[in-house]
């Protein structure tokens, strides 16, 4: 792999009334703007357990993962690429509250997402068809499909 290509991940994490949890970034880049939660992949993390680790340290939220909504790279100011990973996930248990490198952290609504300043286009992704259709939906075997939890005490 090209280590000049930093693996990421985003998580956006949706209930059934519409909304989304966000995060005011503490740190640069982009600090002071509303993001998903989100960070790097550690070595040996697969991108499913990098976004539960990364809900729980910048949220305090216990997550179920579900499927890749998209994937995008970014390149920074020092000639690395970050190639980013978004899932989808939903709330299994813990009390919101902002941790880690975010200022702050809270549900905001589909429709109030123009009044935050968010992140380079991310009310754009966010509006994509299924965003908010939720995840872990049980398949006909009452089994859940594409998802997976995974306990905080692990990390």
């Amino acid at each position: 792999m090209d280590e000049s290509v930093v693996q990421a991940v985003g998580v956006v994490i949706t209930d059934g009334a519409g909304r989304v949890v966000l995060v005011k970034r503490g740190k640069e880049p982009q600090r002071g703007r509303w993001s998903v939660p989100g960070g790097s992949v550690e070595p040996g993390e697969s991108l499913q357990e990098a976004a539960a680790r990364e809900a729980w340290e910048e949220t305090g939220l216990r997550v179920l993962i579900g499927r890749e909504l998209w994937n995008l790279r970014s390149p920074t100011a020092d000639g690395r690429m970050f190639e980013i990973h978004d899932f989808a996930a939903t709330v299994i248990s813990g009390d919101l509250v902002a941790g880690d490198d975010a200022d702050d952290a809270r549900w905001v609504h589909s429709d109030d997402l123009e009044t935050l300043p968010l992140t380079v286009d991310l009310v754009s992704y966010l509006r994509r068809p299924g965003v908010f259709d939720g995840v872990g939906q049980p398949r006909g075997d009452g089994k859940t499909s594409g998802s997976l939890i995974l306990d905080p005490e692990q990390w």
